[in-house]
């Protein structure tokens, strides 16, 4: 059904409840109406990469690691899964009346802040620092996840709206300044993308003051920004228990009802929390009309009619049990893992040769860990192979003895509490010397970087203080590059770190529940790595500006102008490609890619480009992208349109001033000295014109 549709029909079933019934239907945990055949629901749902927090679901391999595919078209098709098994579950759930948390339609992500500081602990939810490659993959999972159906497959959450990216440990008292330029140029647009393009059902607030403004209060983000400019149609929901935040730690009112008010008067349908539950004073106080929590509660209905909970023929209603945790959605997790691994470093050391080589040595606190698999807001997979198990298997097939130990704590500095410092690092030693090659899985996970007070943080605000390995990392990977063996890197982690031991490196991500046989299908060559940074990998924070200061000056590959460890948009191969620019025409560019090696591969074409407006940020912006798979020596001829938004710039008043021509550059990388030190490649420069 179209939105008029259910709108009508929401206005209708609306008009019968009393003042408290609509009010009790904006609280997240809505309970029934039974009088009206209103069953009760549970508005918080997590699909971050995977349903999440609901049970046995496939675990694909966390947002940011999604973000370094670089395919809009995959994107989609991973969160087409996602809202498959979602169905599925809420099918089969709400049929036995279990209507929890974690178990409706209504998913709050994808989470299309940006990534602008590495310190961030939820930096890895996120699809990285760069504003266009957001937008693109942020639609493209709501098109997967909302399907393009008479019905909303799922109801999909563009969040959090806006500019949020840490510190976490004052996020709920932080006034996040930015300046107009910024807002429209670097927070904005993926938010403007998912609402006029991916057509997003809902849209969640952030926690933090924007400008002076509470985010999910604020008058000029949701009234004149998202239903004004933008003509926003779904419903706002607002992060969990933000508007108490209002009263507690803004200080922007005083008591709940005047932080209910706020909240609802300028737009906030639904509230993640119990503040919601001061609406009726706030009527008696003359803070709220009954026709403004009537307006929210049809807005909320609206989506549930949307997505056919009403209905007795939603063609989603047949997706049975039978479609969550298949071979088939594992087969795509694996595909995702090994599309998402970015290989950083290699001496030549990779791809191994299984015919070559008796005995690996397989070390690391990551190397057997579950938890390293998944980021944070996952589900619990049935099917999780680690990174020693996918070595193992392989290694199996192929006659190669396995020596494995942890070697070291995640963060601690000794396994057992009684034993003395470094328990484990006679025993790595001992591995790797009787090893051909060693394969060291460090990093971190969702402990160590993540949401502030989520999960148990060693850090207890879930960000990083630096860009290192915890200490008793650095003694193992110190020990082991002193051995004189082979060595391979693998990191898990979200974010940028420098770990600089190593003849090759790979960078993993948590990779999801087939991260394992992902990783050991790259490190024998049976795939080659074909990930690109989504975010610039810094060689200290000290290099960078203030965490709390949310101008773009000095962030991010756009703005930063200092030596970077590793660029944006970077990631080598094990197969050469060749690229040639065919033919320009107005804001398009035909090139001719091929593939030079000896096996199937692929690669990501990517655009930048740079106007002459003094406006402009100093470096080069992505403006355009395509991922292209070629058989060994295959040429193929692609044709990649330029973003509109290359062709303005933001002055400071956020205003979009056009520019006529733009300076594009065309290759497999970022343009620039690093990239180009790192590749051995250059990329071809070329002229476009706005049509």
């Amino acid at each position: 059904m179209d939105r008029q549709e259910a709108r009508r029909r929401a206005e209708a079933l609306v008009s019968q409840m009393t003042l408290e019934e609509k009010a009790s239907q904006l609280r997240y945990d809505a309970p029934a109406v039974e009088r009206l055949g209103i069953p009760a629901y549970n508005w918080w749902n997590e699909a971050l990469h995977g349903v999440a927090r609901a049970g046995t679901a496939t675990m694909f391999p966390q947002a940011i690691g999604l973000a370094a595919i670089f395919d809009e078209e995959f994107q989609e098709k991973v969160g087409d899964v996602v809202s498959t098994e979602g169905r599925a579950k809420y099918n089969g759930q709400s049929a036995m009346g279990d209507r929890d948390i974690y178990k409706g339609l209504t998913f709050w992500s994808p989470n299309i802040n940006i990534f602008r500081d590495p310190r961030w602990g939820r930096g890895h939810e996120t699809l990285g620092e760069d504003p266009f490659l957001t937008s693109r993959l942020g639609v493209a999972y709501i098109r997967g996840l909302q399907g393009h159906g008479e019905y909303l497959k799922t109801a999909a959450c563009a969040k959090h709206f806006a500019v949020h990216s840490g510190p976490e440990a004052i996020r709920h008292e932080f006034d996040a300044v930015a300046s107009p330029k910024d807002m429209e140029e670097t927070y904005l647009p993926a938010f403007q993308a998912a609402v006029e393009e991916g057509h997003v059902e809902a849209v969640m607030g952030a926690y933090n003051r924007v400008n002076g403004e509470p985010a999910c209060g604020s008058r000029t983000l949701l009234k004149e920004t998202l239903r004004g400019k933008w003509h926003f149609e779904g419903h706002v929901v607002s992060d969990c228990w933000a508007i108490s935040d209002f009263h507690k730690f803004h200080h922007v009112t005083d008591t709940a009802p005047e932080s209910a008010a706020l909240a609802i008067n300028n737009g906030c349908d639904v509230n993640c929390g119990d503040t919601y539950l001061h609406l009726l004073q706030a009527v008696q106080e003359g803070r709220v009309t009954e026709e403004t929590i009537t307006e929210s509660c049809v807005r909320a209905m609206t989506t549930r009619f949307l997505l056919g909970m009403f209905d007795e023929h939603c063609p989603y209603d047949a997706i049975g049990y039978e479609e969550v945790d298949t071979d088939a959605h594992d087969q795509v997790a694996q595909t995702a893992a090994e599309k998402s691994m970015v290989l950083l470093k290699n001496d030549g050391l990779l791809p191994l040769d299984p015919g070559k080589i008796r005995t690996i040595a397989v070390i690391g606190p990551n190397a057997d860990s579950r938890l390293a698999l998944a980021g944070n807001y996952h589900g619990t997979s049935s099917r999780s192979v680690t990174m020693l198990q996918g070595i193992r298997d392989y290694a199996a097939s192929h006659g190669i003895r396995v020596f494995y130990s942890s070697g070291c704590s995640l963060v601690a500095d000794r396994e057992e509490g009684l034993a003395r410092m470094d328990d484990r690092l006679s025993e790595a030693l001992l591995c790797a010397s009787g090893a051909d090659v060693v394969i060291a899985c460090v990093g971190l996970d969702e402990t160590l970087e993540g949401e502030q007070g989520d999960t148990s943080n060693f850090s207890a605000s879930g960000d990083k203080r630096h860009l290192h390995l915890p200490d008793s990392q650095v003694r193992l990977m110190e020990a082991l590059e002193k051995t004189g063996k082979p060595l391979v890197t693998v990191v898990l982690a979200g974010s940028s770190l420098n770990v600089p031991q190593g003849n090759a490196q790979l960078l993993a991500w948590y990779p999801g529940q087939a991260g394992g046989r992902a990783l050991a299908r790259i490190l024998f060559g049976e795939v080659s790595p074909s990930g690109k940074l989504p975010l610039t990998f810094y060689r200290r924070v000290e290099d960078l500006p203030e965490f709390t200061d949310y101008s773009m000056k000095g962030r991010t590959y756009r703005y930063y102008e200092g030596e970077v460890l590793y660029p944006f948009g970077y990631g080598l191969t094990y197969v050469p490609f060749g690229i040639r620019v065919s033919a320009t025409e107005g804001d398009r560019v035909t090139v001719r890619v091929e593939n030079l090696g000896s096996a199937e591969a692929e690669n990501v074409v990517q655009v930048y480009t740079r106007s002459d407006s003094p406006l402009a940020p100093p470096n080069p912006r992505l403006s355009a992208f395509a991922r292209v798979c070629l058989k060994a020596g295959e040429t193929k001829e692609i044709t990649l349109k330029v973003d509109p938004l290359a062709f303005t710039e933001v002055n400071e008043k956020g205003e979009r001033i056009p520019v006529e021509t733009l300076t594009g550059y065309v290759g497999f990388q970022q343009p620039g000295e690093a990239s180009e030190k790192l590749t051995g490649q250059k990329t071809e420069k070329v002229c476009l014109t706005r049509c």
